[in-house]
């Protein structure tokens, strides 16, 4: 009908002012614009791409909106008058113009404050510190081997099973194991376990402190996590005790995350500091070999015991601007993922007692596969975050036509270059065959995994700390420059797979302090033996 209003386009009557000269000088003019609108996007596109795309819009409506408005109306009244009608109006016809220039002023000046009131601040990475046991509690494999045979706890079809698996597991003879492990009797107890985390805790927050050279009672936020050994009083307050820490500081102890809990602690952290202006957060991240040492005979159960060894890693962030000078890092992004809706993926990772009612931690044969599904959610949540723009295209693209002509029309989906987006990569050291196959499926170099690969050959899997051992091989090779992108990318039970992405704020020299500093030379070329 010619009467109906088009459905993407609306009109707009337009007050042009008084018209200066001409048959209808004095008189007032108007005109009629016809506008198009945006089309419904929603009720025809449901990927994940364009639900980021308006969640960014919306969480930046204040200023997204606003100020392109104003600045359309100021350019309207501007275009429609000359040089000599605009003096007149600013200076001769004052008091006509003063309440629309006051008001647009106004506008404007409320538009730039909420914008930078409600903009998060920046969290920086001051420094951080990762725990190096001492040379005595090395064990290379085959001494494993021994000292478990010696303890009593294993018979000998044990014992081969798991001298196969370390035989493949990409750990090398270097690693760090408590001694109280290999002793005869339970070590699985809290007093071993409050030793150890003692040792571990102490030691990489005594480094942090001496770096940074700031004082315990500076820090106004601490978040502890550990996965398997959760006592009381909990770690955070054994580091406050020891410490002897504020009254009023704000801590967290979590606990049963697994090994992406590092990230998780860290977006719990971000989120203090958005909350708490001025302020230094300390992150810490461990597990405790000790309490969750397995001498039973069931085999799955025996796997975390060839894999996991001593570590901690103790982080500084801060939410005061004057501390970017001094900062490392800037985070740029954390994407989390969790796939405890489905059951294989809850029961791949669990704790539990085997038929002789000892306690171990039970891995899945389902856990690869999990695990990629997860990785899946979330670098397809990360991408729009990091990528440029011409991979973010060709992967909407695939992921168009999948959906509206069905996965036949695409034999393979589009898997994006993640190397453009990033420079570095510290993807959690948890077993060669997981390392291998993250490379295959996201394409990466040999050298984009020479951090993960080393640090699973010099300490192991230190579980949510072996990030940090990654970015601390990454500055002892003085690889970090000054606007380089780092993608940490961690799984834990659960299932969850969590990533953050820091931007270094300088170009990083090897620091005087690092667990890498004596047997840097030796890598990489350790792992291609």
């Amino acid at each position: 009908m010619a009467g109906a209003e088009h459905p993407l386009l609306s009109t707009e009557i337009v007050n042009r002012g008084i018209e200066p000269s001409g048959p209808d000088a004095g008189s007032p003019t108007f005109s009629v614009r016809v506008r198009r609108r945006l089309p419904d996007f929603l009720q025809s596109v449901n990927l994940r791409h364009v639900k980021l795309g308006y969640h960014y819009l919306i969480n930046h409506a204040v200023y997204v909106t606003t100020i392109p408005v104003l600045v359309l109306v100021f350019s309207a009244e501007i275009s429609s008058l000359n040089r000599e009608e605009i003096w007149r109006r600013l200076w001769v016809e004052a008091r006509y113009d003063l309440a629309t220039v006051l008001a647009f002023v106004g506008m404007l000046v409320f538009s730039i404050s909420g914008y930078f009131m409600s903009r998060p601040r920046p969290i920086y990475l001051v420094d951080f510190a990762c725990y190096k046991p001492s040379d005595d509690l090395k064990m290379s494999k085959q001494e494993f081997i021994e000292q478990a045979r010696k303890s009593g706890k294993f018979d000998e079809p044990s014992l081969e099973f798991q001298q196969r698996i370390l035989k493949f597991s990409g750990i090398g003879d270097e690693t760090y194991v408590p001694k109280s492990v290999m002793a005869p009797g339970n070590c699985a107890n809290m007093k071993e376990g409050r030793e150890e985390a003692t040792a571990v805790i102490f030691g990489a927050m005594d480094e942090l402190f001496e770096k940074t050279r700031i004082r315990p009672k500076d820090v106004g936020i601490l978040v502890v996590n550990c996965s398997l050994f959760n006592p009381t009083p909990s770690l955070s307050a054994m580091i406050v005790n020891h410490y002897k820490m504020r009254s009023n500081i704000i801590s967290f102890n979590l606990g049963g995350m697994g090994c992406s809990a590092g990230i998780i602690a860290l977006d719990l952290a971000q989120d203090m500091l958005q909350s708490n202006p001025n302020n230094y957060a300390v992150v810490v991240s461990t597990e405790m070999v000790t309490f969750n040492w397995y001498t039973g005979r069931n085999r799955s159960m025996m796997i975390p015991n060839c894999y996991f060894r001593m570590g901690c890693s103790a982080l500084l962030l801060s939410n005061r601007r004057r501390d970017q000078r001094r900062a490392k890092y800037k985070l740029e992004h954390i994407v989390r993922t969790h796939k405890g809706a489905d059951d294989r993926s809850f029961r791949c990772v669990i704790q539990e007692e085997d038929e002789d009612q000892k306690k171990g931690l039970t891995i899945s044969r389902d856990l690869v596969e999990v695990g990629g599904q997860a990785l899946k959610a979330n670098i397809t949540t990360l991408g729009p975050l990091v990528l440029p723009f011409s991979e973010q295209l060709i992967f909407f693209a695939t992921l168009a036509t999948r959906f509206l002509f069905g996965a036949g029309e695409v034999s393979k989906p589009y898997i994006p270059d993640y190397k453009l987006a990033f420079e570095h990569f510290c993807i959690q050291a948890a077993s060669k065959s997981v390392l291998a196959e993250l490379q295959r499926n996201l394409e990466l170099t040999d050298d984009n995994l020479e951090a993960a690969r080393a640090t699973l050959h010099r300490f192991g899997n230190t579980s949510s700390s072996s990030i940090w051992y990654e970015m601390a091989y990454l500055e002892a090779k003085e690889k970090v420059r000054r606007g380089d992108r780092v993608w940490q990318l961690a799984f834990g039970s659960g299932f969850k797979c969590n990533s953050a992405v820091w931007r270094s704020l300088r170009r990083v020299k090897k620091p005087a302090r690092n667990p890498w500093l004596d047997s840097l030379e030796r890598y990489p070329a350790a792992i291609m033996e």
